[in-house]
């Protein structure tokens, strides 16, 4: 399925961009993780997951420090998104995290998805904005029901979900918005007993990157129906050592020569409940590039990590040995990866054609 030449993307680290502020206490668990986008004045802006004690995540706003055309620091301008709906807050857990942004030209808006923390664990939710400071709550994303499927992708828990910034032509052939997600299988994370319940057709049932689609028409008609999600594919599962526990999608895709270039992360270790921090993981970031045409195609992969944890700061955080990409900006013609690093600070590396 995939070329035997060399990956054509590398990563290259470039710093430490954000580090919790000392003394506060909503960014006394970390910041980690961040959307990205650019304010109405042309200004670039992280959109970092701010947790505070008690492993409470906010979504909050930052300014990016460039110098000499690389990004060195951030000058933190509040928070945007809190966790004050029934659906974001449950009786032991509460949390508007890791979210990912993408600008839609077509929309003329940012889109956030974000995990909405809430009472039956953790599940997508969709948030626009045009301005990256005022965000209108559309809800928890929801699926429509496929029959050849057999399941009801609405009844388990999903995470690192991302938009596609252009519009695309789904399987049916209409133009279509595109997102990427990672539905998660055991059905006893919510309900002991369940146990774990796989489409039809997907013999593998650990945690992989599915694609589902909305019709352009119909968002642009009523952009409430972002929320309603079809078509639903699986698009890439666990395939190579890094990614032997699971694999989950990262910043929105970028439209490069080839394709699409995607960049996840790869997991190996020892995973235990979603609503457990994870102490005894490692998270790898990896690349793929599906076909420019039909994004459901994979057509190319990195059977090796393009990032993986290092540095004192990617071994050692809040969950150690973690690098979780989460945002790609383009400055002064050069592409730069956000990352999080341990669940406690935000990398930057360089991303290049190799």
């Amino acid at each position: 399925m995939h070329t035997s030449t060399p990956f054509p993307y590398e990563l290259t680290r470039v710093g430490v961009i954000m580090t919790p502020e000392q003394g506060n206490d909503l960014e006394a668990e970390g910041v980690l993780n961040p959307g990205s986008g650019h304010t109405p004045d042309g200004a670039l802006h992280l959109l970092p997951r701010l947790v505070a004690t008690g492993n409470v995540s906010r979504v909050g706003l930052a300014r990016v420090v460039i110098e000499n055309g690389v990004p060195v620091g951030v000058e933190r301008e509040g928070v945007v998104l809190e966790p004050d709906r029934g659906w974001e807050r449950g009786a032991h857990n509460a949390g508007v995290e890791d979210p990912r942004v993408t600008f839609i030209p077509a929309l003329g808006l940012h889109v956030m998805t974000y995990v909405a923390y809430g009472p039956l664990g953790p599940r997508t939710a969709i948030a626009t904005s045009a301005d990256l400071r005022e965000w209108t709550r559309l809800g928890p994303a929801l699926f429509d029901y496929d029959d050849s499927l057999d399941v009801d992708l609405n009844l388990f828990h999903n995470k690192d979900t991302v938009f596609f910034p252009e519009p695309v032509t789904a399987p049916d052939g209409t133009e279509s918005l595109a997102v990427l997600h990672r539905p998660m299988w055991d059905l006893g994370e919510t309900k002991p007993g369940e146990g774990i319940r796989v489409p039809k057709s997907v013999p593998d049932d650990r945690q992989s990157i599915w694609i589902s689609f909305i019709p352009l028409a119909e968002v642009l008609a009523d952009p409430r129906t972002l929320v309603r999600w079809g078509q639903h594919r699986f698009l890439a599962g666990p395939e190579f050592p890094f990614e032997a526990v699971k694999i989950g999608g990262g910043p929105p895709p970028v439209r490069v020569d080839e394709g699409w270039l995607i960049l996840h992360h790869g997991v190996t270790g020892v995973i235990n409940s979603a609503f457990a921090q994870q102490q005894k993981v490692n998270y790898a970031a990896g690349g793929m590039i599906l076909d420019g045409d039909d994004p459901t195609k994979v057509i190319a992969r990195s059977p090796e990590p393009l990032l993986f944890a290092e540095t004192e700061d990617e071994r050692s955080g809040i969950v150690p040995n973690v690098v979780f990409p989460t945002a790609i900006e383009t400055i002064d013609g050069q592409r730069f990866v956000f990352y999080g690093m341990a669940d406690s600070k935000i990398g930057v590396a360089r991303l290049d054609r190799r």
